[in-house]
């Protein structure tokens, strides 16, 4: 089963192919989705500082009956955080915040402010602060993992140029029909595990004919082929839902699609709107 295969980090550690992702998810039902997500099979629960609810994903953690080893929890420091005070500080109020005395992993959330996403300023100087400052917590025991969140190549090459400790993860939106193979390519190469967040394209796979039509083929749901897809790609799989009926749904992807059909769903025509979320800066063209 997906839900029991891993992934190998340079460092040894593993990280679980398919995880619960957590945004939109409100603090005070996180607890709840994640025990119902790990009464589902999921081991990777992924969070940040800025979802507002690691309290209660940090509840659910602790609550859910499985031994914390056997979890890995992800979080990410806040993409305002850009100094190596504020990060560090940041580090340990998550800690704090979630009641836990390790995270398995944590990564910048952006190389830039949200109110500035992919604008001029990169913030390069910036970011090589708030890496030193995973960097140390990882070095104190605090964190198992370290890596980087909406870093394109350029970004990448800044931390790897003079880092102690090459970043082993970068979590970027990813699904059918928006698939950066460059940058791929690029983290492949690195080491760097990729983890693809909104792999369904935040619903908006579910309404493309072309999508349903493939899904139809492999009498699995249109959810489930873009879930697919992204593993097919080698990466962590991130949809984020609160609905166990769905937490279930999404797990069951345990077939293969086709080259000729993996090659069809990278080259179908972008989806170019993710409707009212278009105001978010993570959806940024």
């Amino acid at each position: 089963m997906i839900l029991q295969e891993c992934y190998t980090l340079p460092n040894g550690v593993t990280v679980p192919k398919l995880g619960l992702g957590t945004w939109f998810i409100e603090d005070d039902k996180a607890a709840q989705a994640v025990r119902d997500a790990v009464a589902s099979g999921y081991r990777l629960i992924d969070t940040a500082q800025a979802y507002g609810n690691e309290r209660g994903v940090g509840e659910g953690v602790r609550t859910c009956g499985v031994p914390r080893e056997d979890l890995f929890v992800t979080s990410k420091v806040a993409a305002e955080a850009k100094t190596y005070v504020a990060a560090a500080r940041s580090v340990d109020e998550t800690l704090e915040k979630m009641g836990l005395d390790y995270l398995d992993l944590m990564i910048i959330h952006s190389p830039q402010p949200w109110a500035e996403f992919r604008e001029e300023n990169r913030y390069f100087a910036e970011n090589k602060e708030v890496w030193r400052a995973l960097e140390d917590a990882y070095a104190a025991g605090k964190l198992r993992a370290i890596g980087v969140s909406n870093f394109l190549q350029d970004d990448l090459e800044n931390l790897l140029a003079d880092c102690r400790i090459k970043p082993m993860v970068n979590q970027i939106l990813l699904h059918i029909t928006n698939t950066d193979r460059k940058l791929l390519d690029f983290c492949r190469e690195q080491g760097i595990l990729v983890e693809a967040y909104s792999p369904i394209a935040h619903g908006e796979a579910l309404k493309n004919p072309a999508i349903t039509q493939m899904a139809r083929k492999y009498g699995v749901t249109p959810a489930q082929l873009c879930i697919r897809y992204v593993l097919q790609l080698g990466t962590v799989a991130l949809p984020k839902t609160a609905n166990p009926d769905h937490m279930r749904d999404n797990g069951a992807v345990d077939f293969q699609i086709s080259p000729e059909d993996m090659q069809a769903l990278e080259a179908m025509e972008k989806i170019e709107s993710y409707g009212e979320f278009d105001m978010f800066p993570v959806f940024s063209k």
